[in-house]
């Protein structure tokens, strides 16, 4: 099996590799957009030991959207038995079908960075009697293996963000429907979802409740010099909060607005790439913070996260009329 896929963002990587073994060629800004992945959480509670930043929605719902939306089968598959786990996965693979795994990186042997996450996607293309062979994002090294003891410690970890043992299939039965049929509802239901969301902590709202929650974050912190730079490295890298999914979303824009042409989807674009230059300057005054104790940066980073709230709402405010 030779299916690959050149991502930044785990889910979409993922989900390019399957699409791509039943021949279907979309970029990744496209998979992204067309799942109406773009959103903010802002998350603390007792489980935590440090506020979470979130810029998507949660994790598998860009799948079932994007399937439904392409008219895709998609087979889920989860259990508790460790067993019936594995036997899922591997009669797809052993009939020649890439599966996508939720699970939590911690566990992954070649994972850069050892937290706990559950709601990390990725591709798995096949297996031998000691390793799996996985596709992860291009920044964790792209086409890469791991114990099959460690991948199955990954998919049966439970906390937040995970699945229990969580493997799913994507197939095309038909043609796909016209791309360009489907660009308006999906801005469109992105948009409305980012402007009006059902608690504070979620979309434009979750922006502006991290702009006044941010600045205290020294003192939230039980070591901030480690844990504000690892927050800032989540948010620029992993996409957590910061400009990843703005980039993606400012580029998938960016295809809407060729195929549209629509000056409300190119106005928006051009918001969307000054969010996430912002974005950008906030992951390092938030580092700076951590690394010098200085509250100042993280008052700077609250004025922005302001602006950065006001910037995606007009830039949403755009979409929203699109059918």
């Amino acid at each position: 099996m030779t299916e690959s896929y050149e991502g930044k963002h785990c889910e979409t990587t993922a989900l390019g590799v399957l699409l791509r073994h039943e021949g279907v060629e979309l970029s990744e800004p496209m998979l992204f957009g067309l799942g109406a992945g773009l959103s903010f959480v802002y998350w603390d509670g007792k489980g935590l030991d440090f506020p979470f930043l979130g810029g998507r929605v949660k994790p598998f719902e860009l799948t079932r959207t994007l399937a439904a939306r392409l008219g895709l089968e998609l087979d889920v598959r989860e259990t508790a038995s460790a067993r019936r786990a594995w036997q899922n996965v591997a009669v797809e693979l052993d009939a020649g079908r890439p599966v996508g795994l939720q699970l939590d990186s911690y566990h992954l042997e070649y994972f850069t960075s050892r937290v706990h996450f559950g709601g990390h996607v990725v591709a798995m293309r096949g297996y031998d009697a000691h390793h799996a062979h996985l596709v992860d994002t291009a920044q964790q090294g792209g086409a890469v293996t791991t114990g099959l003891a460690s991948l199955a410690a990954a998919r049966a970890e439970r906390g937040p963000m995970t699945a229990r043992n969580r493997s799913f299939t994507l197939v095309r039965h038909a043609e796909l429907p016209d791309i360009r049929r489907l660009l308006a509802p999906a801005l469109a239901e992105c948009a409305e979802a980012f402007l009006r969301p059902p608690i504070a902590n979620l979309g434009c709202r979750g922006i502006e409740k991290a702009a006044a929650l941010v600045p205290g974050w020294l003192t939230r912190a039980e070591q901030p010099e480690r844990q504000l730079p690892q927050a800032a490295r989540m948010m620029e890298l992993a996409g957590t909060g910061g400009a990843l999914f703005r980039n993606l979303y400012r580029d998938f824009l960016g295809e809407c607005a060729d195929l549209l042409d629509d000056a409300r989807v190119r106005t928006a674009r051009e918001l969307y790439a000054e969010a996430a230059a912002g974005w950008t300057e906030v992951a390092e005054l938030v580092a700076t913070a951590g690394e010098s104790g200085d509250p100042a940066p993280l008052e700077r980073a609250g004025r922005l996260l302001g602006e950065l709230a006001r910037i995606e709402r007009e830039a949403m405010g755009e979409l929203a009329g699109l059918r």
